[in-house]
């Protein structure tokens, strides 16, 4: 196996092509081991970025799961995925790691396409249980054998789905073992009842004092020790009975309960894991872990380092965050809250990701964190707006697609008006298939009486926020992309229009966007009236509802060219394509959009592979005017 760039030294990982080959490592070499991944695990995601802290978190209890199980015979599910590095890392794909979340590189996330040892791909939290459960109800009822091993952290637990899974797979009764990594944090600290059971399970040192020192007992009992201390973990509920004077609340659901152990005593993990492992019924394995183990600036900031671009690998120090979308964001509505007492902000555990950090610190009554419960935010944010609060939940686009039913059921039906801030909207890049935000504006555009916004700028989030909390009524939405803002907008102002028509003399061809995109728009435009190709530009702010004056204005066009960065079916084009053809329209229209999943790239990648990157689009204009025709009102492209 090819030695992992720029870490020639290592004596143990290099020699690992399988996780078979650690089985016969002893204590002292796997922890060895341990050490090698944490290694090139802070050296790989210095330089391509990527999650520290969660990773650094977990290296022994990886190292302890494929000591004691077989992948791909045994399956693993990784609650959300952004754990899975040293997994990664010990099933054949270490000589590949550099590569990690670049274009054509692995993944940041597991992904069946990638690797037979990657059984389920994930991206989202809370889903672990459940699908780990289908994994094993399979097995079970095909006869597959071996075990089913979901790992899921506790600020995923407290996502309403992970408690279905739960109920559902205590009933089963089918071998599955449930490892709750419990490291205290998730993005933002945890909040909720299952994070008051743990901590109060942490904060009783009766029972793992009491634990210990039966087991240290037994084992220096000769000969019968070891197998003893072993067959502890099967009496552990009575013992706990005596010391909690109560069972687990995991024992309530069905499962067996074993732990807390430390998360970082590799003999400890591999002895809880082979107990479990001999169980024919759920399992739960509590094991508690340092979020950015190892690494001195990540476990003093696991929040901060959780996912990160580069930085030094010495000191931490990372280069100064340039202005986002997000912190332009997060400013306005600290400034729109201090004007106005009703404003209240909700996020589910992302409160750093999403800009929400000042405003907690400046209006902590104002401010809350729900966990990892979209639909609860939405539901709650319908409460509070009914009883006269402006509630603005902030999350990622990709996120808001859980709470779908809730928007348009509890919110939308009754005409609550609450607001949503979605924070990365478009693609967003290194992230994959399970992070792009392609889809908000399709699902959004299906609800009734809803008003969306899509900025192009920073000036532009400003206004639409404001507007989107006082001007329209019901559902409203302001969605905004991951990161700066794009280059090319220098001389342009925006307003308070819903739509701006930038025409040139002459011009037969209309360009029609929105959002980030305006840019490479506008620079095609440029460049194509330099190429004697004059068009015009129709930049919508407000994607929902369509100002019906759009129509009127693209009637004075022979050709209508839309370019969307979501998805295309049930999107903002394919609207303006029917409101064109309702009007009267009678010349051509074509519609770029997102027709599949965006892999592991980069923004620029992605778009370009999309046709939404200016290069393209001045190929599409020129290459169509060039040619003898175009095909009828809806030709469609990519």
């Amino acid at each position: 196996m090819p030695e992992i760039r720029n870490m020639p030294n290592l004596k143990y990982l290099n020699k690992i092509n399988s996780p078979q080959d650690i089985k016969s490592f002893d204590i002292k070499t796997l922890r060895e081991l341990c050490a090698e991944l944490r290694s090139v695990m802070i050296n790989t995601i210095s330089k391509t970025g990527g999650h520290l802290a969660s990773n650094l978190g977990v290296v022994e209890l990886t190292v302890a799961l494929h000591r004691v199980f077989d992948t791909p015979h045994d399956q693993f599910v990784w609650d959300v995925g952004h754990q899975c590095y040293a997994h990664k890392l010990l099933t054949g794909r270490a000589s590949r790691f550099h590569s990690l979340r670049k274009d054509g590189g692995l993944s940041g996330f597991p992904s069946p396409k990638e690797s037979e040892h990657d059984s389920f791909m994930v991206g989202h939290s809370s889903t672990s249980i459940s699908a780990a459960n289908g994994l094993a109800k399979a097995k079970s009822l095909l006869g597959k054998g071996g075990t089913v091993v979901a790992i899921i952290g506790d600020g995923a637990l407290t996502g309403g789905l992970a408690y279905e899974g739960l109920s559902n797979a205590g009933r089963s009764k089918d071998k599955l073992i449930v490892v709750l990594n419990d490291n205290g944090m998730s993005i933002s600290r945890n909040v909720g009842f299952i994070a008051r059971h743990l901590a109060a399970l942490r904060a009783r040192p009766r029972y793992v004092r009491a634990k210990m020192m039966f087991s240290n007992l037994l084992s220096s009992i000769p000969v019968i020790g070891s197998p003893v201390r072993n067959g502890l973990f099967y009496i552990k509920t009575e013992i706990k009975k005596l010391i909690y004077s109560r069972s687990s609340f995991f024992e309530e659901m069905g499962f067996n309960y074993i732990g807390p152990l430390d998360g970082h005593n590799l003999e400890d993990l591999i002895h809880g894991l082979q107990a479990a492992k001999k169980l024919d019924r759920p399992v739960l394995l509590h094991v508690a872990t340092i979020k950015g183990k190892g690494c001195e600036f990540a476990e003093k900031n696991p929040d901060i380092y959780h996912g990160v671009s580069n930085f030094d690998t010495e000191t931490g120090d990372r280069l100064p965050d340039p202005e986002t979308f997000s912190s332009v964001f997060s400013r306005e509505i600290c400034k729109l809250a201090a004007e106005d007492e009703r404003i209240c902000a909700i996020t589910a555990a992302m409160k750093s990701g999403t800009g929400l950090v000042e405003f907690s610190k400046r209006f902590p009554k104002r401010c809350f964190d729900v966990g990892i419960a979209e639909g609860h935010a939405v539901t709650f944010s319908a409460g509070l707006a009914r009883n006269e609060a402006i509630p603005v939940f902030a999350v990622y686009s990709t996120f808001l697609q859980r709470s779908y039913d809730q928007i348009l059921n509890d919110a939308a039906i009754a005409g609550e008006h609450i607001v949503l801030a979605v924070d990365r909207a478009g693609v967003v890049g290194e992230d994959g298939e399970t992070h792009q935000g392609i889809f908000d504006a399709a699902f959004l555009n299906t609800i009734p009486n809803a008003t969306v916004y899509s900025p192009s700028c920073f000036e532009e989030l400003r206004i639409n926020l404001r507007q989107a909390i006082y001007d329209v009524s019901g559902v409203a939405a302001v969605r905004y992309p991951r990161g700066s803002e794009p280059d090319g907008l220098k001389y342009y102002q925006p307003d308070y229009k819903d739509y701006t028509l930038f025409r040139q003399d002459g011009s037969e061809i209309l360009l029609v966007t929105y959002g980030r995109i305006f840019a490479n728009v506008r620079k095609a435009a440029n460049i194509l009236k330099g190429m004697g190709i004059p068009v015009s530009v129709l930049k919508l702010t407000r994607i929902k509802p369509i100002d019906s004056e759009c129509a009127t204005l693209a009637a004075d066009f022979q050709s209508i060219y839309f370019f969307e960065e979501g998805i295309r079916w049930g999107g903002i084009g394919e609207s303006f394509g029917s409101m064109l053809i309702e009007n009267g329209f009678s010349g051509r229209f074509k519609l770029t959009a997102i027709q599949d999943f965006i892999p592991t790239c980069s923004v620029q990648t992605g778009l370009r592979s999309v046709g939404l990157d200016t290069d393209s689009i001045v190929r599409l204009i020129s290459k169509d005017c060039g040619s003898a025709g175009m095909e009828g009102p809806w030709v469609r492209t990519v």
